[in-house]
């Protein structure tokens, strides 16, 4: 597989007063790559949505970003409390949020789900009181409507 480019992006969790720093870093290399509008906004919001969950539940957590001729490979690895039920964690509006967190306006349970709906595909491995990863594909084709 030829890559067209390849990064990583280290997150601190609990450190809010950086959230979106990658999010906004990896639009503006996507935007350099020449993605279309529709995969760069997709892609932003999984991103976006990643970069919140490890602030809000993990220590600690990376983010990578692999981009080919025709696929964006999104994985996110956290270190954390892991996700006891994921079938749970994807419905919408469940939130293991604190107060402090749904305070400052997140947390409100669409993270999850606005990831499975932003990806062409996911995949989600979790265990407790380890970590959790993500595995994201964003095709560059755009989906027919």
């Amino acid at each position: 597989m030829d890559w067209a480019y390849q990064s990583s992006f280290s997150i601190e969790g609990g450190n809010f007063e950086n959230a979106g720093k990658a999010s906004i870093e990896i639009k503006k290399i996507l935007k350099n790559l020449k993605i279309s509008d529709e995969i760069l906004r997709r892609t932003a919001i999984v991103v976006y949505e990643s970069e919140l969950n490890i602030i809000s539940y993990a220590d600690q957590g990376v983010i990578n970003l692999s981009v080919t001729g025709d696929k964006i490979l999104i994985s996110v690895d956290d270190v954390g409390p892991g996700i006891e039920d994921i079938e749970l964690a994807m419905q919408e509006g469940y939130s293991t949020a604190t107060d402090r967190i749904r305070e400052m306006g997140f947390g409100a349970g669409m993270g999850l789900l606005n990831i499975k709906n932003c990806s062409d595909e996911l995949q989600i491995f979790s265990e407790v009181n380890k970590g959790t990863h993500l595995s994201i594909i964003i095709n560059r084709m755009e989906r027919e409507s």
